[in-house]
This record gives C-alpha cells, structure tokens and sequence, in this order.
C-alpha cells in the first residue's frame, strides 16, 4: 500500500458557515492527495478562526497554540474571521504559522502552495496566489472557490464527499457578508458586504449531492435572508431546489429536504413563509430565529432592525400558517445596560414563542465594537446568574415543545445508529437497523 502525501487535520470554530467552509478545505485537500488525522499525526493543521466575541478570539488563540505544540513540526494555515481583523497576532505566533486570507484559501489549497512547505519545512511564509485577494467577496464565489463552480458541483468528488466526521447532514453555502452593523457585532467588518452565490451553482451543487444519496442539505449564509441574485431571493432559490431535486430519490424513499441554517426575523418574507406551509416538510418545517433579546429598548442599542412586538407578531403569524413550525433561537443576556426588567421581557417574549431551543450568549465584549465601549457593562456575576435562569427556560420549553409533538410522526434523518433528527430538530431513537443517512419515519 502506498504511503499517503500527507495527513492533515482542519479546526474549525465558529458559526454553520465557518462549517461549510472547513468541509470544503477538506474536500480539497483530499483532492490533493490528504488523508484526515489528528492533530497530533498530522503534517498539516488548519485552523478556521472565528471572532465573533472576544470569548471567541481566545479560543482561536488557544487553538492555534494547540495545533502547534500537538504535533511534531506540523505546518500551520490560520485562517478566517479572526485573520481578517488581525493577521499581525496568528503571524506572531510561530514560525510554523502561515495566514492565508479566506478569500484565497480554496485556490490555494487547490494549488497545492503549501505541498511544498511540507517536504522543506525551513521554508517559511508562503502566500496565496495573487489572483485572490482579501476583502469584499463580489467575483469570488466561482474564481476563488472552484469547488463552487458549477463544473465543480457535477464532479465525482463533490457528489461523493462526506465530511470525516461522519456527519450526514450537509452544507451549501449560498450568501456570504453582512450589510447589517450590529452594536455588539464585527462580522460585517470581517466578511465584507453581503453577497449571493449564483443560484445556477447552487442548484447544480445541490442535485450533485441529492444524486449522492444526501438527504438532508443545509442552507447557510452569514446573513442568509438577505439572498437576493439576480433579482431573486431566498423563497424564489428554494422552489428551484424543491423542483431540481424532486425526482432524485429511490422509489422507497423520501426526496431530500433542506433546512435553512438561520434567517433573521426582518428577511422572512411572506412569500417564504408560504413556500413553507406547502412544502410539506421538504424545507424543514423549523427556523432559527435570532432574538438577542425581548427587550425593545435593549434592541435598539443593539441596532437590531426590529422591535419585540414586531418579533411577537412574526411568531404569531409564523405558527398560524404552519403550525407545525418548531423555532429555536440566539439570545444575549448581559448585553451592556440589561436591566432586570429589561431581561423578564425577554423571558416573557421567549414563553410566548415557545423555543424549542435557546441557545444563550453571556455578553462577551468585542473590541473595535461599540458595544464593547459603553461604560454600563453588566457585572459577571449578574450575567452568569441570568444565562443560567434563560437556559433553565430552554430546557423547559424545549420539554414542552418535545411533549405537544407527542403521537406524531416525522421524517428524521439518521446520523448515527440508532438516533435520528427529526424536521422540528428533535433527537429521536430510530431502529438500529436503520441505515445512516436516510430519512426515516420517527414517531414523537
């Protein structure tokens, strides 16, 4: 048997996109003759960073300094939202250590650049191609990304990939950047204006998968309501997916679905939340539904583009069209000048919606955020006691969520034996005989 080229391993931290992106890099690198390892095998690590809080920053830091010291001489690529915003601090941390800018990672990788770092490790500091550069992605999707191409989508291999992981849910990232500027928030600064990946090469990568056998595909994107090419938007993207890839199932199964990653409340528009309510489950009768908070005045001076009775009236409307819907949401708590009151409310507005899952935020500062320099932050200890009462609810409702489904069937997807996710993004046990990947029928 012959040696392989090369082991690598990729880290990655961070958001569904950063995900996406992370399969991806590894789907290149196999391409390029990589096996998957450990940190401690590999000759190549790859830390995809995130820098969302400042929380999040320590944590790549902390990666990065794994990646080195958990090998023998591993090569080092960081990459990412962190790198955007602060190359000069991952470039100082090792001689081992290269930057790529994530605009230009896909192209470098499918260069093969840092093959050669590998066979002489004295050579330091390779860099991207030039014809990729950081910053706004307009241009990039199909140039910088040649796995999203719409040659590359109808490829053996992409139709073939599954992450190493094992994870059976994949997905296809279709927006990339945010317009928006939220005070707590640096994204938009790290990934540039929004953009949309042509719908051609979605669509094209999306059959490929549901060819392969894929049953559940994933729809993400930093700011994925806003998708808009071409004149056409998120619901218009997804009846061409639902026609596209109706046929491509076997005649004793299901066709695939899809689930979309996260969608703010101002982006779900009236036209999508009635594609919902006719799609009979094949988009994934469950939103993640960021609330950050209930308080109205605590929205405002997050600069969030809706208020807690807007996001009141959307649940309502969303639960009287499809009252399957299941929602699960974000939450901040300890955002700087939360009040008690200001943090009922929230619970209060979370009650209403009936989440079936919270997942909470205790404020983490983010400098070069305007949160971050206001003078009436809220202390740890309040932060820590508030997080812990909000995820207490979570778990109640989720309960509750759990038990109104009860005498119902789903599809659910199976990830491992004998467990399986359902369309409300419920856990639910499935026969061990079940093969993983598919879409079974899961009794609640």
């Amino acid at each position: 048997m012959s040696k392989p080229a090369f082991r690598f391993a990729v880290v990655n931290l961070g958001c569904k996109v950063n995900r996406v992106e992370a399969d991806g890099f590894e789907r290149l690198l196999v391409g390029r003759g990589g096996v998957p390892s450990g940190e401690a095998d590999a000759d190549l690590v790859i830390v995809n960073t995130c820098t969302v809080t400042g929380e999040a920053e320590k944590k790549t830091r902390k990666a990065v300094r794994h990646a080195l010291s958990a090998g023998d001489g591993a090569e080092v690529i960081v990459t990412g939202c962190a790198t955007e915003i602060d190359a000069a601090t991952y470039e100082a941390m090792g001689d081992r250590v290269t930057v790529v800018p994530k605009a230009g990672m896909a192209l470098y990788l499918e260069e093969g650049a840092f093959l050669s770092q590998l066979s002489q490790l004295s050579e330091r500091r390779v860099g991207p191609s030039s014809s990729c550069h950081p910053g706004p992605a307009p241009g990039l999707f199909s140039s910088c990304h040649p796995e999203w191409s719409a040659e590359g989508a109808k490829s053996k291999d992409l139709a073939a990939f599954r992450p190493s992981d094992g994870r059976t849910r994949i997905g296809i990232k279709v927006q990339d950047g945010c317009d928006n500027a939220c005070t707590y928030c640096i994204v938009h600064v790290a990934r540039g204006r929004a953009v949309s990946r042509p719908a051609d090469e979605v669509v094209s990568e999306a059959v490929a998968l549901a060819r392969a056998g894929v049953r559940e595909i994933v729809l993400t994107g930093i700011n994925l309501g806003s998708y808009d090419h071409g004149g056409h938007d998120l619901a218009d993207l997804c009846r061409r997916l639902l026609a596209e890839t109706a046929d491509l199932h076997g005649a004793d199964e299901p066709p695939c679905r899809f689930r979309i990653g996260s969608i703010e409340p101002m982006d779900v528009s009236m036209d999508f939340i009635g594609l919902l309510a006719e799609a009979e489950g094949r988009i994934c009768r469950h939103l993640h539904l960021p609330l950050q908070s209930g308080s109205s005045r605590v929205l405002r001076e997050m600069a969030r583009p809706y208020d807690a009775e807007e996001y009141r009236q959307l649940v309502d409307y969303l639960r009287a069209m499809v009252p399957e819907i299941a929602l699960t949401t974000d939450i901040i708590v300890g955002f700087p000048g939360e009040t008690e009151d200001d943090f009922a409310d929230t619970c209060a507005l979370a009650r209403h919606a009936a989440f079936g899952k919270i997942h909470v935020f205790p404020y983490s500062k983010r400098e070069g955020t305007p949160a971050a320099a206001r003078i009436d932050q809220v202390a740890p200890d309040v932060k820590a006691s508030r997080a812990a009462r909000l995820r207490a609810l979570s778990d109640e409702l989720g309960a509750a969520d759990r038990a109104a489904r009860a005498g119902t069937t789903e599809f659910a997807l199976v990830e491992r034996p004998g467990h399986a996710t359902t369309e409300s993004y419920h856990e639910a046990p499935v026969p061990e005989g079940a093969p993983v990947g598919r879409l079974v029928p899961a009794a609640m």
